[in-house]
């Protein structure tokens, strides 16, 4: 059994989010019951999560996608009283980390997606260097662009959007997740052959076709299914807590 404060101190130890401009408040973002004892991890704190964390008698729930965002509406009406009550109702912990849990080196979103598709990463590159960059850890690269794209289809289970300018084979990789796109001019700068992310937008298949790098958005839940449960098991195993990560389907 843990604090939630000694919780709150145990993530912001580890993600450090004091060192990121950010578009929401990262931390607590709802205070629950003061003991906790179990906690669940997931990408969104959507209602769906919530109510399978409220199934699973969760103390807490850790998330990348919290309910907060600068710009938004802040009247409590509709799904945001749908998902406040049921937290409320029950005394559950939401905690959320955005681009803290994008960049830590070893657990967060980036790091993780490079295990799962068999990258090391040597370098940085983007705005707050959340972009990594680097090749596959086994060394010997990828035949071309579409060879990488069934690789990718493989490890994350979905399908990819491929924009592919070139048939050479791909050395060095760029990855950033989620909704990254923007990343990829500054992936191009720094010399990769192809660049992994989230999602696309028009801008990008221009960008790839006149640059020469292939572009492949493998969504942008599907990439960041893996930094979440990661930092929760490393926290909940360093204060003796429970844990278990749900993923909620999102096609997006």
């Amino acid at each position: 059994m843990a604090s939630q404060l000694q919780l709150l101190n145990a993530f912001d130890t580890l993600l450090e989010p004091q060192r990121f401009r950010d578009y929401g408040p990262n931390g607590l973002q709802v205070e629950g019951k003061q003991e906790v004892r179990r906690i669940i991890s997931g990408v969104t704190a959507s209602r769906a999560l919530i109510e399978a964390a409220i199934a699973a008698r969760a103390d807490a729930i850790f998330v990348h996608h919290g309910l907060f965002w600068r710009g938004h509406d802040g009247r409590v009406t509709g799904w945001m009283k749908q998902r406040l009550a049921l937290l409320l109702a029950h005394d559950i912990n939401l905690y959320a980390y955005h681009l803290p849990l994008d960049a830590h080196a070893e657990l967060g979103n980036n790091a993780q997606l490079g295990r799962v598709l068999g990258l090391r990463a040597d370098s940085r590159f983007g705005e707050q260097d959340l972009g990594f960059a680097g090749a596959s850890a086994a060394g010997d690269g990828f035949a071309d662009p579409q060879a990488l794209a069934r690789h990718v289809e493989g490890a994350l289970g979905r399908a990819v959007t491929l924009v592919a300018p070139h048939a050479r084979p791909v050395r060095r990789l760029g990855w950033c997740t989620g909704g990254a796109q923007g990343y990829f001019e500054a992936a191009i700068a720094a010399g990769v052959d192809a660049f992994i992310t989230g999602e696309i937008s028009e801008p990008q298949a221009h960008y790839a076709r006149e640059c020469g790098v292939a572009f492949l958005a493998c969504g942008h839940h599907a990439s960041e299914r893996y930094g979440a449960p990661a930092v929760a098991a490393h926290v909940a195993d360093q204060l003796g807590l429970a844990h278990e990560f749900i993923d909620i389907d999102n096609p997006a």
